[in-house]
């Protein structure tokens, strides 16, 4: 399908790309951003996922190196939780274009709602590590890959749901927990955006033009997080809850 945008269309895409590489380096949910700047260039629903995931990946991808250097995250510790994530994505995205998400759609507002008071009131979120509630196998055996089935079907905040989890299921430190969900959230990505360029619906140049964007937001957003630790990424993952929420109650 061809789509046709002006330079300034475009130029736009990329700044609002930028500012969503760096919201979703910290807490997730740039998609908020993305995806409806996308809709109001009048790019059709389906291109516009395809070509979300095209640039969020970039932006996963960009923050995930950031972590690696800093040592946030050893990819061989949660290798199995990474193709858990991968697996779960590609069902999710298969499922989706078979059946409509009419049902888990209405429960995203609740999720998100619980993630946002969870946040705000839980004591020493991610300060320092706790007791696991569950074992490191059920979390990257069956949580992981749950939570990567749920971005490939809906997607908005997967990536609180991954860091959250990991604070609230395995007692990890908001950081690590964060830098561990980039890489899962990169998982993910990269799964659903193969079926998309599989199906033809991924815009490449509006893609890898908000790819820049996205790359250079991730690429500030991942370091604002080794700085700024829990003080930082808890009050944005309440303020992006509110937004999604806003979203989804008033359309």
């Amino acid at each position: 399908m061809d789509v046709q945008l002006t330079l300034e269309t475009i130029l736009m895409l990329v700044t609002v790309a930028g500012i969503a590489g760096f919201i979703d380096a910290i807490a997730g949910g740039g998609g908020l951003l993305t995806i409806p700047a996308m809709l109001l260039a009048n790019i059709p629903p389906i291109l516009t996922l395809g070509t979300n995931k095209l640039q969020a990946a970039s932006g996963a991808l960009a923050a995930s190196i950031t972590m690696f250097k800093k040592g946030v995250v050893q990819p061989s510790k949660i290798k199995r939780a990474i193709a858990g994530a991968f697996i779960g994505a590609t069902i999710g995205t298969i499922a989706v274009q078979m059946s409509p998400p009419d049902m888990l759609e209405k429960l995203i507002p609740f999720l998100i709602a619980a993630i946002g008071i969870y946040t705000l009131f839980a004591p020493s979120l991610g300060e320092v590590e706790a007791e696991p509630r569950i074992s490191e196998g059920a979390w990257q055996k069956v949580v992981a890959p749950l939570i990567g089935f749920y971005d490939g079907y809906v997607g908005p905040g997967t990536g609180m749901f991954f860091a959250l989890g990991n604070v609230a299921l395995r007692g990890r430190e908001i950081i690590t927990a964060t830098g561990t969900a980039k890489v899962l959230n990169l998982s993910t990505n990269v799964a659903s955006l193969i079926f998309f360029i599989l199906g033809g619906n991924v815009l490449w140049k509006v893609g890898l033009a908000m790819m820049v964007g996205q790359t250079v937001g991730a690429y500030f957003g991942s370091h604002m997080v080794v700085k700024g630790g829990s003080k930082l990424i808890r009050p944005v993952i309440v303020l992006v809850c509110l937004a999604m929420i806003a979203k989804y109650v008033f359309g």
